[in-house]
């Protein structure tokens, strides 16, 4: 998720290499470090009865033909996280994972849910309220930024936000209760925003929400996120960089070259959760690999701090060709560590893993890689 990094002057209270200030603004690909894309109009308004749909989490919800122990989450809501006017995380982005889904039959072997909204209390659990009241009155007006330049506010965006957040901590609920034993929520993993702001096309942090109950409703003592972006997980890093409860590990593009220019190997945590990050970041043109030793040493350092619970951000934008990045991975990759993951939870938490789509801006490669995530998750159900 994010996109080339491009330099654009102070940013207060953010850090290029945890210590020099740097802001970005995202450029596609092909413009190199030079230049932005430029300005991103607000999308058209959507009606407000559509944000009418309020579900409770963990209430029942509609299921496939055949009960499954995998959960994937679709419909409209989430469909509308997505910016117009030609930005990249456009609302296109969760029909083209829908096609091949169905065009794979898998639709028919999962247990399909719908978006589930976040009350403000749940966003709140990570975001501070200043926040989330900012984003609750530009989503009214539906003008300007959320940030500085790359996550543009349109009528509805705290709702539609909202129900990403929601949909991702429904996952977690049911996976808990083992209602199911996997879910995957397609536009979802929102790992850039940071407690105080929007950062990165990322409005609401679901990850961070979802970490913030499995170690404080929950009181689970080890949770682990592991991150396949190619955008390093900027806002759930330094959000827990000291919290040893969290185990972090992050393979992603060199943040030399890459937003958030962050995640660098030295950057292990801070105090108590000394040893608990791993961040492995890859050069440009990273291939299978690269990846596959790198993911080695994902998998000994998840297991060595046997979590209780894994959550998967698995960012399609690591897949060669995509238009704003510059890894080479194939689907394979996604594949590999969804199925290893689904091994690891297994033996070590009960089987409990969710995972969330994350970035990718290329649709073909989307839509595949979250295909195969789900295939794996159903595979080894």
């Amino acid at each position: 998720m994010g996109r080339v990094a491009v330099p654009d002057g102070p940013l207060p209270g953010a850090t290029h290499s945890a210590s020099r200030p740097v802001a970005y603004r995202w450029a596609r690909r092909d413009e190199g470090l030079s230049g932005a894309h430029g300005t991103l109009a607000a999308v058209e308004e959507h009606p407000r009865a559509v944000w009418d749909r309020l579900f409770d989490i963990g209430a029942p919800l509609m299921t496939s033909r055949t009960p499954s122990p995998v959960c994937v989450y679709y419909g409209p809501e989430l469909g509308r996280y997505g910016f117009g006017e030609g930005h990249p995380f456009g609302p296109d982005r969760m029909d083209a994972f829908w096609r091949e889904l169905q065009g794979q039959g898998l639709d028919r072997r999962a247990g399909i849910r719908p978006p589930v909204l976040a009350p403000r209390e749940v966003l709140e659990r990570f975001h501070t309220p200043e926040y989330v009241s900012r984003v609750e009155a530009q989503s009214r007006t539906g003008l300007g930024y959320l940030d500085y330049g790359d996550t543009p506010a349109f009528p509805g965006v705290y709702e539609a936000a909202a129900f990403v957040v929601g949909s991702t901590l429904d996952a977690v609920e049911r996976v808990m209760r083992a209602e199911c034993r996997r879910a995957f929520v397609p536009i979802a993993g929102l790992h850039h925003a940071r407690r105080d702001r929007a950062a990165g096309f990322c409005v609401f942090n679901d990850c961070g929400v979802a970490i913030e109950t499995l170690l404080g409703l929950h009181g689970l003592e080890r949770v682990a996120y592991v991150d396949i972006d190619a955008h390093h997980g900027d806002g759930v890093f330094y959000a827990f960089e000291d919290d040893p409860r969290l185990v972090f590990a992050d393979i992603h593009e060199d943040g030399q070259f890459l937003y958030p220019g962050t995640g660098f190997e030295h950057e292990t945590g801070r105090g108590d959760a000394l040893g608990t990050k791993l961040n492995l970041p890859m050069p440009p043109a990273a291939g299978d690999a690269q990846f596959m030793a790198a993911w080695e040493k994902v998998e000994r350092h998840v297991r060595s701090h046997r979590p209780q619970f894994i959550l998967l951000q698995c960012g399609a934008d690591s897949i060669a060709g995509d238009p704003l990045t510059h890894l080479r991975f194939s689907v394979d990759v996604h594949a590999h560590a969804a199925r290893r993951l689904c091994a690891l939870a297994d033996e070590l938490c009960d089987g409990r893993l969710v995972a969330m789509g994350g970035g990718g801006y290329n649709r073909d490669n989307l839509a595949r890689s979250w295909t195969a995530v789900v295939r794996a998750f159903l595979d080894s159900a």
